[in-house]
């Protein structure tokens, strides 16, 4: 057998690892543990840039780049060059013309001379008058056919870049190559209008025009967008000169049409680019305060790159409805920043595919929602942050990653089966692989693995009651609360999975939040902290697990100040009524009843407040904490995980 190898061809390399986004996904939990949607965090994320890419830049970096260069343009763009130059070879050809008539004492020398001081003040004008003008000095001609050349050159490339290049030393045949492909273009366009035209068409025009076209488009689309940007850009420059330069300019690109014959053919083709592409600012004026003036062509290049920055620039900042990344334009780009920019956007582009890819992300009727696996992420990144605030030699209780979570072993093993948190029996497993495969090597099989048999911890009900009132996020609070919900979900769900954990929020109404909410919820904009309703909701969550040790922990920053009638209407009142409290404290009295000690940790210190928790805790035996908004998640975590050793 004989074995060759070279570069893989056919489509993305299956043997690369997958994208590793996890750490943008920390990053973006960073801001959505602070209170930001999950669409405002990845905003936020790729305007910062990647988490451990320096040299990759994010969206404001290139948007930086984008506003230098604009303003680099307007600084450095005069539009009146061709004018300036139009008028200044006239006043030399005229000069001329006058410096071979002066000696001359016949009356045509005179006539020719009238003829020249009776010229109209207006360049294009003047250059119309002399066109049939019959030239006595050589020089003159010369100079003043120098500015017909100039004029066509600079009007043609203003409307098809590079064609000033082309038209460097014209000569008829050039000129009606022009004209033949203009009258040509004009057909093919047609032609598209009635649906007549095939790819096969535009690529036999290109293989005889190409090299008018130095961007080589690839279809008749990218052809007329190619065209009529340039064509918007040029209605823009005469929007933004002054009206009396406005109009002797057009005088002079009419005049240079009719010339060459072109003015029809360029009318068709105005038109036609027009009403392809009515989006483009054809008549805005763009402001510029350059020193340096430009020919026409390079002033029309430079508004075209004006105009592609500013849509570039509104692409980068993302700030609309419905804003992707795919709605940068590539090409547009590479333009502008060049091809290490493409790259950059590339690698934004390719965290926020992958975070849906691998499932972190999720769009919902156009809303990016968080999944149950990021929230997953999301959890165990809030609990590690408690534990690393914990001091480890007085509280105990480590971020451990051992499979310890199911009690002391018995001694005895049995079949592993779908689901068991028990550790593996590592020796009786290659035992029954060797059993059953007679030797070595060793193939290991589902059926071979056995599990340690453990003791039976415990099982707790535990409630966690979240205070989701307005008065949450005036305090700032709302971000801390939030992070604890998450961290006491993922320690529940890794550390004691037999707990049936539940998180009610309350705020003029209670409700449960699933985990998959926890990450992108919101406070709520409205008056009340409904206790007594969260306070019912967990009840029943406790008697639907009558074995289970009952854990109640409450989080809010106020009194109760709504109760929940029997209507199922919630009524609220400040300063709270004596019947919120009564129908709270009846409450209180069932959990008593139930067995279960409700912890309260309260987030502000008023004296409201603190009188109502004092009394829950003289009826229930529960504890309290004041506890600042950066060590709540190390009070609550602390608190349960005490609780449960305790048992």
């Amino acid at each position: 057998m004989s074995y060759f190898y070279r570069e893989y061809h056919d489509g993305p390399d299956p043997l690369a690892p997958p994208y590793d986004v996890r750490s943008a996904l920390d990053e973006m939990g960073d801001a959505i543990l602070s209170g930001s949607t999950p669409l405002d965090a990845l905003r936020d994320l790729l305007r910062r840039g990647l988490p451990g890419a320096p040299d990759r830049r994010g969206l404001d970096d290139l948007l930086r780049q984008v506003r230098r260069r604009r303003r680099e343009l307007r600084e450095n763009t005069r539009l009146d060059g061709t004018l300036e130059r139009a008028r200044a070879l006239l006043d030399k050809a005229i000069g001329q013309e006058r410096a071979e008539l002066f000696p001359d004492p016949s009356d045509d020398a005179r006539f020719r001379e009238s003829a020249l001081d009776a010229l109209p003040s207006d360049t294009a004008r003047a250059v119309q008058e002399l066109a049939d003008y019959d030239w006595r000095s050589a020089a003159a001609r010369q100079t003043f056919e120098e500015l017909r050349d100039l004029l066509r050159r600079e009007v043609l490339d203003s409307q098809f870049r590079g064609m000033r290049d082309a038209l460097a030393n014209p000569d008829p045949a050039a000129m009606e190559r022009v004209r033949q492909m203009m009258s040509d273009l004009n057909d093919m366009l047609d032609r598209d209008a009635r649906g007549e035209h095939t790819q096969d068409d535009f690529d036999r025009f290109m293989q005889q025009y190409g090299d008018m076209f130095p961007e080589n488009p690839r279809n008749l689309d990218e052809l007329v967008d190619q065209l009529a940007r340039r064509a918007a850009a040029a209605q823009r420059l005469l929007a933004s000169l002054t009206p009396e330069q406005r109009e002797e300019l057009a005088g002079l690109i009419n005049h240079t049409l009719e010339q060459a014959g072109l003015a029809e053919q360029m009318r068709r083709l105005g038109d036609a680019l027009h009403a392809r592409r009515p989006d483009l600012a054809w008549g805005a004026p763009e402001r510029v305060s350059g020193e340096q003036p430009m020919g026409m062509g390079d002033a029309v290049t430079a508004l075209q790159e004006l105009a592609d920055l500013g849509d570039l620039e509104t692409a980068l900042r993302q700030d609309y409805p419905g804003a992707r990344l795919d709605d940068i334009d590539e090409a547009a780009i590479r333009r502008a920043l060049g091809r290490s920019a493409v790259d950059d956007l590339e690698a934004l582009r390719q965290v926020e595919r992958e975070l849906e890819a691998q499932g972190y992300l999720r769009r919902n009727r156009g809303k990016l929602e968080l999944t149950p696996k990021a929230v997953r992420r999301l959890g165990e990144t809030a609990l590690r942050r408690v534990f690393a605030s914990l001091d480890s030699g007085r509280r105990g209780d480590h971020d451990q990653r051992d499979a310890g979570t199911a009690g002391e072993p018995t001694g005895s093993t049995r079949p592993w089966r779908f689901g068991d948190e028990q550790p593996i029996d590592v020796v009786r497993t290659v035992v029954n692989g060797v059993r059953r495969g007679g030797g070595a090597p060793v193939a290991l099989s589902v059926d071979d693995f056995e599990v340690v048999e453990t003791e039976r911890r415990s099982a707790a009900a535990v409630c966690l009651l979240v205070d989701l009132s307005y008065s949450m996020a005036l305090r700032g609070t709302w971000a801390a609360a939030k992070q604890t919900a998450l961290a006491l979900q993922a320690l529940v769900a890794s550390k004691f999975p037999q707990d049936a954990v539940q998180i009610i929020g309350f705020s003029n109404y209670a409700r449960v939040l699933r985990p998959d909410e926890l990450a992108g919820l919101e406070w709520d904009m409205v008056q009340g902290t409904n206790l007594h309703h969260a306070l019912l909701i967990a009840g029943r969550h406790l008697d639907r697990h009558p074995d289970f040790e009952p854990v109640v922990l409450v989080v809010t920053d106020g009194e109760p100040t709504a109760h929940l009638m029997r209507s199922g209407v919630p009524r609220f009142e400040w300063p709270p009524s004596q019947e919120t409290l009564t129908l709270t404290l009846a409450e209180v009295d069932k959990m008593t009843r139930r067995r279960a000690t409700i912890n309260v940790f309260m987030l502000a210190a008023d004296d409201r407040l603190r009188e109502f928790v004092d009394e829950v805790a003289r009826r229930n035996g529960g504890r309290v904490f004041s506890a600042s908004a950066d060590r709540l998640g190390e009070y609550v975590v602390s608190d349960f995980l005490r609780a449960r050793r305790t048992r």
